[in-house]
């Protein structure tokens, strides 16, 4: 005795692939980039921007030095203060005189506290400094 009597499969009732689903899926996937995307503000002028092309190597190598908004100066995730300076610059510049220096400055940094820093920089023989506010 059969149990599925009035079960035959013909080729009429052959089974497929419901694509709806997945489309909303797709659609509702591009509004969600579309909405989470950030959008630069332009200023209405087309100019010739200038590309870099030692950008990459400056940013690898570079002493990057970091002043925040406490007076502390940072080199390496360690502080240094700004009596350690001139010894680290001094250490990490003895092969490459010409390797520049980046001090990022926090926006409540004061101003004297990083010119004492280019100060000291320059003290342990950097040539060319650079510095930054961190936003």
């Amino acid at each position: 005795m059969r149990r599925f009597r009035g079960f035959t499969q013909t080729d009429e009732q052959s089974s497929e692939i419901n694509m709806s689903p997945l489309i909303d899926i797709v659609f509702i996937l591009l509004i969600f980039f579309v909405v989470t995307t950030v959008f630069i503000d332009d200023p209405g002028v087309e100019i010739n921007k200038p590309q870099a092309s030692s950008a990459e190597q400056l940013e690898k190598e570079s002493v990057f030095l970091a002043v925040t908004s406490e007076g502390e100066v940072y080199y390496g995730g360690r502080n240094i203060g700004l009596e350690g300076v001139t010894g680290i610059v001094a250490s990490m510049l003895g092969e490459e005189p010409d390797k520049p220096v980046i001090i990022q400055g926090d926006v409540d940094a004061t101003h004297g506290l990083i010119m004492q820093v280019t100060d000291a920089a320059q003290l342990g023989g950097a040539k060319s400094i650079y510095s930054a506010t961190a936003k």
